[in-house]
């Protein structure tokens, strides 16, 4: 019965006899003694093999493995402080399962390169470990909200509905017909609330901005949750109490990940609820302070983020932009003609925006006056839409967050790409 490397790095199996199978690391001998560290999904291990304990045949094996070479190997284990993870297997016998050729990577660490590799490269050290706390981490937020009675549906992917602006949609061909890859789950997660009360999509969305920036991607992953009865006050609480329990938690739970991508866990313990905020108009007038240059009625962008959090070490909500900077569906605030009630939440440290969030508009009258600003048919394709205001309608609030931002701004990875197994961005499709 083969065992988990991981399960011998714990120390419960120090002086027995196992079977281990993974993938070569590394390899280094001379004469009679090969070593060679071993890898699989749980960690990895020094093997030291003797030419007299195994035999030729084995040996010359093992002499000539290719790193991403798989085998199997049988030994006894033993402590010793000097190996990496202070673990040796002492090798009794070896098998080759698949030598393959040699592997290109050790060749070539250039970015392009590495990006067209994407299906090798994500063997790394560095890309196993942000694939495993990116699990981790989508665990927590699910974690979070189910125990706060939210249920997980799911929206559709092909829409005929815009939900953040004609000019970043992905369009098809659909039977004929036009129609769009989703821009964001929100409006269908709204249909849910009348029989669910509390909801979440968790699904991939897609936007066709010309961005090169290390933090766009054309296709992410979002979570959505949306909720009955929820005022903007309502919906920042929720946002910031479940960022401080994935944080705190992923901190607590993983240090091991945290100290493999060299991210520093004194950092993160500090996100804990309440996150500091600031209206819209301080924002602008704070970026100017600050040596910036925008106006009020402009959108921020990274520069400004990061002008805005470079002195927080918590994330901080900006709220209530001018109504014409934002999404149709976004409640106007009644103590603040020309404001809506939204929030963004911006992670510390440069990394920007990772929630967007607002209370929609619920009244029916309302919401026709809005989408004919905005040049919306309210007879057109988003009909079903303006029916939720028609029967039964209620407060309500969401936001959206990417889960690729978030994994990048709690790793403190350099760029986006990195916090996504295989990156789609306005110049790769491939692999």
């Amino acid at each position: 019965m083969y065992v988990e490397i991981g399960k011998i790095l714990k120390g419960e199996m120090e002086g027995k006899k196992v079977s281990i199978r993974g993938w070569v690391h590394r390899q280094r001998g001379s004469g009679n003694l090969n070593f060679i560290i071993l890898r699989d999904a749980s960690g990895r291990i020094q093997c030291a093999i003797k030419k007299e304990k195994v035999g030729e045949k084995s040996f010359t094996e093992a002499s000539q493995v290719y790193i991403e070479s798989s085998v199997e190997i049988v030994g006894t284990v033993k402590k010793d402080e000097r190996a990496p993870g202070g673990w040796e297997l002492q090798v009794d016998d070896f098998r080759m399962v698949s030598r393959g050729e040699p592997f290109p990577i050790s060749k070539d660490l250039s970015e392009e390169f590495l990006l067209d590799v994407r299906h090798l490269w994500l063997r790394s050290r560095k890309l196993v470990a942000a694939m495993k706390a990116r699990h981790h981490l989508v665990n927590y937020l699910r974690e979070y909200l189910d125990g706060d009675g939210f249920y997980e549906i799911v929206p559709p992917v092909i829409t005929k509905s815009q939900c953040e602006g004609g000019s970043t949609l992905f369009a098809m061909d659909y039977f004929g017909e036009p129609a769009y890859l989703s821009q964001s789950g929100q409006l269908y997660a709204e249909v849910m609330i009348f029989g669910l009360g509390k909801v979440y999509a968790f699904a991939p969305s897609f936007r066709a901005e010309k961005s090169r920036t290390i933090r766009h991607l054309a296709e992410y992953w979002h979570l959505e949750p949306e909720m009955a009865w929820y005022s903007h006050e309502d919906n920042m609480k929720l946002q910031e109490d479940m960022i401080s329990y994935t944080v705190q938690k992923f901190v607590k739970e993983h240090p091991d990940l945290l100290e493999e991508l060299e991210r520093d866990p004194a950092k993160l313990k500090k996100v804990k609820a309440p996150f500091p905020r600031m209206l819209y108009d301080d924002a602008v007038e704070q970026v100017n302070k600050l040596g910036g240059k925008m106006e009020i009625g402009q959108d921020f962008g990274a520069d400004e983020e990061a002008i805005l959090t470079k002195e927080y070490e918590k994330p901080l909500f900006v709220e209530k932009f001018p109504k014409g900077i934002k999404a149709f569906y976004m409640r106007e605030d009644p103590k603040k003609p020309g404001y809506v009630l939204n929030n963004d939440l911006l992670a510390p440290e440069g990394h920007g925006e990772i929630i967007g969030g607002s209370e929609r508009i619920w009244d029916y009258n309302e919401l026709i006056a809005r989408m004919k600003e905005f040049g919306l048919d309210p007879n057109g394709d988003m009909k079903w839409y303006v029916d939720l205001r028609r029967y039964g309608s209620v407060p309500h609030s969401g936001f959206g967050m990417g889960i690729e931002r978030l994994t990048k701004w709690v790793l403190g990875l350099n760029h986006i790409r990195d916090a996504i197994p295989f990156p789609r961005t306005i110049t790769r499709c491939y692999p």
